[in-house]
């Protein structure tokens, strides 16, 4: 009896302490600091600095937009800025989470402030955790300023009026969610001259390592860095990114010349779209939008990945389903 005493003792206390830690999780995080207080001038260089990098740098409008899944790499159709797109538990994702509508008819509540800090630090209006698909994380460590370009240029969109479902984590998620915004850390963006220091940066403004690597409960592993293997689930199969490292298995034999050509040949006017048939797999890969890149940021991209530790790995691109 008194070994059952202490043992329910043990589990009365474990119990405690759970319930404890969830309710602070739940009453106190996250915290990552009140919205600042800024307002943010709209001048034509921002709002033509935000448009380059939304539209083909870091990409905001893949997923805040609609995409044409019936040509390849899924071109934007319009309605930039409307949301809607879903990321769920069939594609990894751990429950349903969509992608806001971030055009004036939702953001005009929101202050220049508090839209800052949610892409900085993954925190929205009313406090609560964004769940990081959006790479928060990484826009955190970009230049202020380019996080005000991107600003202006949103509140520049045309107000669509599209409502989007709210996001449904599962458990535990939806409390562990309170744990993932976190505190920015800017840098000032590296000259355009410098294209290592620059190649780096552009690097993290548009996420390569996020695809380029493999994952495990959404989190890239490291040493896995840009090697290639994510999986991303598909109707009729699964494609995997590939290996963009400077082994053999990635891109070793790729000139610079050749890596620019890739991304530009959307952007040339003999490019055709193509139209994928029911039983292709297509890819998730923003290329039309990636091509609007500058050659020289391309490059500067490029000159970056030359540095990083090279990884050999073969990837199998394709999976079809039996």
């Amino acid at each position: 009896m008194k070994v059952l005493k202490i043992t329910g003792k043990i589990l009365a206390g474990l119990v405690f302490i759970i319930a404890a830690g969830i309710i602070y999780v739940k009453a106190a995080l996250p915290n990552t600091g009140p919205a600042p207080v800024i307002k943010i001038e709209r001048t034509a260089a921002r709002i033509e600095r935000g448009k380059y990098l939304a539209n083909h740098v870091t990409v905001c409008m893949d997923c805040h937009s609609t995409r044409d899944w019936s040509q390849y790499a899924g071109p934007l159709t319009g309605a930039l800025g409307g949301g809607g797109e879903e990321f769920n538990q069939t594609m990894g994702f751990p429950g349903k989470f969509y992608a806001p509508n971030i055009t004036p008819y939702t953001l005009a509540s929101w202050t220049d402030g508090e839209i800052f800090r949610a892409v900085t630090t993954g925190v929205n209006k009313s406090g609560k955790a964004l769940f990081p698909v959006m790479a928060y994380h990484r826009f955190g460590q970009l230049d202020k300023e380019d996080i005000y370009s991107v600003i202006a240029y949103i509140r520049e969109l045309p107000p669509l009026k599209k409502e989007i479902p709210k996001s449904e984590p599962d458990f535990p998620v939806n409390i562990l969610i309170n744990t993932m915004p976190q505190k920015a850390s800017f840098e000032n963006r590296p000259s355009e001259t410098d294209q290592l220091a620059y190649g780096k940066y552009l690097i993290t403004a548009t996420g390569c390592v996020d695809c380029h690597s493999k994952t495990e409960k959404g989190s890239v592993i490291p040493g896995t860095e840009f090697g290639g293997g994510m999986e991303f689930a598909g109707p009729n199969g699964i494609i995997r990114s590939p290996n963009i490292t400077m082994h053999k298995t990635g891109i070793g034999n790729w000139t610079k010349e050749a890596f620019v050509s890739r991304f530009k040949a959307y952007t040339d006017s003999s490019y055709v779209p193509h139209q994928v048939t029911a039983d292709e797999i297509n890819t998730p890969m923003p290329w039309v939008m990636y091509s609007g890149m500058k050659e020289q940021d391309i490059a500067a991209i490029y000159t970056y990945l030359s540095t990083v530790k090279p990884i050999d790995h073969q990837v199998v691109r394709m999976e079809k389903k039996k």
